[in-house]
């Protein structure tokens, strides 16, 4: 039998059902487990292992009493920048270091609501600005299956943390490839639903048109399990769109005979792609054609406009939220201005990493007089021709597969001294965000090196079921989800 750690929710949801283990018991296994590994990782900012072992307690006295919801006792990570009221928020920033939200994010509100048990904050790149988590404040997260290598970014700590089974699920945030990319860099499952299927209401901004909050998860059950839990119209988050959920977990089983499935010719074997990947994503079309499903080519011919229109709208976007760390109302403030003017600009200097220091000077020129038509409208006109790119493929296939990264995990200092190598390290899933449309990162490979490749399937508007029951359905013919990286055992 597994350790407890390391089952799935659905598996520990099981015996949970059964009171073949209590809520407690699988709290304290994945705490022991995070001491275990915690020092080789770095995934954690803030561990509130006595607030888990309170909720574990409440959770098997619901089970008690017959209430049990697949996520009641779960044991869950939280990326740094998703409010949980009394438990501090910082964004992986100095500016917010010792700022603690009064009030829970809409997710976290469901999430308690569902029974889950929060065992902490995991680290990120600071205000989800990098692909690496190398940008944090306060500490690198490290790949379990290579600890010199990075996890991804920027929700690294999420995906670590559910690879080395520091917690049975994980959210992130997805801005321009945020939680698909580590996924596929840590060998686990990523989903970014569409732009408007979770409530961003707590939800510390980078980019208000671009993020979007979704799971990372040990397989394609537990993403499905923890989409039915986050989904759903928030009435406080005006982009929030109140549209009918289906049942995720539901609709898995379902035949993918005769699923069309598109390859962008602008993807497929483009330059700069490693071997290693397109040999996964090959072998994942095999799959995927012995099952039944059909092949056509399509054409994106916007992507390559792709990287230079989002490092255009993310920036601005993020200058403007992040107007509001200035000192004055909340966060870090230098010690002793000499004036107003002084407290800005060393507030701001100090409180803010070079990476996010930045993109807000690449936002404020794109958005200064004289510049604004030049890059940032222009920037949004090609916005709107990768979306229609999109609808146009919709009509002619059912999902689109590609690579998540051009790459596997790349070693950790490798890139960061060299931003354009980093921001293309996004290009293949920097254009779902534009588009708004849903993408998953599931693990369908290795490189020569031992290192996991993830595919991307990218659908149509608030169609993430089809994404789920094709990877679903490519996990039950595969068995590459279920190696882990070796990592010490307690």
């Amino acid at each position: 039998m597994k350790p407890l750690y390391g089952m799935t929710i659905h598996e520990a949801h099981d015996l949970l059902k059964k009171r073949e283990i209590s809520a407690v018991e699988l709290t304290r296994a994945v705490l022991d487990r995070i001491n275990a590994v915690e020092p080789l990782i770095d995934a954690y900012i803030t561990i509130t292992a006595g607030q888990a072992i309170s909720d574990a307690e409440a959770a098997d006295q619901a089970i008690s009493r017959g209430d049990i919801r697949p996520l009641t006792g779960i044991p869950l990570a939280v990326k740094d920048l998703i409010c949980t009221r009394g438990v501090r928020t910082t964004c992986a920033s100095k500016m917010l270091e010792n700022f603690t939200p009064p009030y829970d994010a809409a997710v976290m509100t469901k999430l308690n609501a569902a029974g889950a048990v929060m065992t902490g904050k995991v680290n990120m790149d600071e205000f989800a600005m990098g692909s690496s988590t190398e940008n944090s404040a306060f500490k690198i997260t490290r790949n379990p299956w290579d600890l010199n290598r990075v996890p991804g970014g920027s929700s690294g700590g999420s995906a670590a943390a559910v690879a080395a089974d520091m917690c049975l699920g994980a959210l992130g945030s997805d801005t321009g490839g945020s939680i698909r990319q580590p996924a596929s860099h840590c060998g686990v499952v990523g989903l970014k639903p569409t732009y408007g299927r979770v409530s961003r209401f707590g939800l510390v901004a980078f980019a208000s048109s671009l993020d979007q909050i979704g799971p990372l998860a040990k397989d394609i059950t537990d993403a499905a399990i923890l989409m039915d839990a986050v989904s759903g119209h928030d009435p406080k988050d005006a982009t929030s769109v109140n549209r009918e959920v289906p049942d995720y977990v539901a609709g898995l089983t379902r035949d993918i005979k005769g699923l069309t499935i598109g390859i962008p010719r602008e993807y497929h074997a483009s330059e700069g792609i490693s071997p290693d990947v397109q040999t996964a994503i090959d072998g994942a079309a095999d799959v995927f054609k012995n099952l039944g499903a059909q092949f056509v080519e399509i054409s994106l011919p916007h992507t390559q406009y792709a990287v230079a229109a989002y490092y255009l709208i993310a920036p601005a976007e993020a200058g403007s939220n992040l107007a509001r760390y200035d000192g004055v109302k909340y966060g870090f403030r230098a010690a002793d201005p000499s004036g107003l003017m002084d407290m800005y600009c060393r507030t701001r200097s100090a409180g803010f990493g070079p990476e996010v220091q930045r993109r807000i000077m690449l936002g404020t020129y794109a958005l200064s007089a004289g510049y604004y038509d030049a890059y940032y409208k222009k920037a949004s006109q090609v916005r709107t021709l990768i979306r229609r790119d999109f609808e146009k493929a919709f009509k002619i296939c059912d999902i689109i597969l590609a690579p998540v990264a051009p790459t596997p995990a790349f070693p950790i200092g490798q890139n960061i001294d060299d931003p354009l190598a980093m921001y293309l390290s996004d290009i293949f899933t920097l254009s779902a965000n534009l588009a708004g449309i849903p993408g998953l990162s599931a693990p369908c490979g290795f490189s020569k090196d031992g290192l996991p490749v993830g595919m991307q399937l990218l659908g149509n508007f608030f169609d993430e079921q089809t994404l789920l029951t094709a990877a679903f359905q490519f996990e039950q013919a595969t068995d590459i989800h279920l190696k882990k990286p070796q990592l010490p055992a307690h």
